[in-house]
């Protein structure tokens, strides 16, 4: 069981709505963002997206893509990112932590060495937005072998003869993302998302978890009351690029975790 397994365990017990939380590593800068992600789980969060930094990032719109820039220019790097899940577990072992991104600077690193330095590091599971089912081979598989959950996404387009497809080889959670397009590009209906969800859970006994579009409180709440939790991104990096001290960007964090939790 990983910790991710783990946590969903814990929620179900509690009846409560996952709160996932998304940041950039290296964000605005090393430090920063490392005070951030320490103060994630008092804060309310229940599992971590750590976003890898890289150069062309397809899914993400331009809040996460100047994060991702900025964090790049700054020398954040795949072992960068990895130092600061080593740092944040010498005080954290139960949050799972998933990272987020593309799969060339794995590829890079080369995917062996990868997946036993994730797993050195504290990393519980992977969401690589450009490596569909049909590549689970390159990276989906050996990343499960290894001990490490392969989160998938699910959209609006996935229609039932895809489905099964996507499901096939998915660990951890389903991403469901809530919107067409890019992330922060529109606002999350719950009305929308509802059914979406109710398909997916009809096909799979994974968690349901719902991103994209998810800005307020009262959205977390409603869109949490669709599936089995949501996740901000967007909304928490605007926040951490607006200059605001570390403790009000967690407030806003706060605020987003209990709107999720009241679900």
């Amino acid at each position: 069981m990983t910790r991710i397994d783990a946590k969903f365990a814990e929620l179900r017990k509690k009846g409560r709505k996952a709160f996932v939380s998304y940041i950039m590593a290296g964000d605005p800068d090393t430090e920063r963002s490392t005070a951030v992600l320490k103060g994630l789980p008092a804060a309310g969060v229940d599992i971590i997206e750590l976003g890898l930094p890289f150069t062309d990032p397809m899914a993400d719109g331009e809040t996460i893509q100047l994060a991702g820039q900025r964090a790049l220019e700054g020398g954040m790097t795949l072992k960068k990112t990895l130092a600061m899940v080593r740092d944040f577990r010498e005080g954290d072992n139960t949050t799972p932590i998933v990272l987020m991104g593309y799969y060339n600077p794995i590829y890079s690193h080369g995917v062996d060495q990868f997946l036993t330095d994730a797993r050195e590091a504290g990393i519980d599971g992977l969401i690589v937005v450009d490596l569909p089912p049909e590549e689970d081979e390159e990276l989906c598989i050996p990343a499960q072998a290894a001990g490490l959950n392969f989160i998938r996404l699910a959209t609006p387009t996935t229609d039932d003869a895809r489905l099964p497809k996507v499901l096939q080889n998915t660990s951890g959670f389903v991403y469901y993302v809530s919107i067409t397009g890019i992330t922060g590009a529109a606002a999350a209906q719950a009305g929308d998302v509802g059914p979406e969800v109710a398909r997916i859970k009809a096909a799979t006994d994974l968690p349901v978890i719902v991103g994209f579009g998810i800005r307020t409180p009262d959205t977390a709440q409603a869109i949490a009351s669709t599936a089995d939790g949501c996740v901000v991104g967007s909304a928490i990096v605007a926040e951490m690029a607006s200059g605001k001290p570390v403790e009000e960007v967690l407030a806003f964090v706060k605020s987003l975790a209990d709107g999720a939790h009241r679900a």
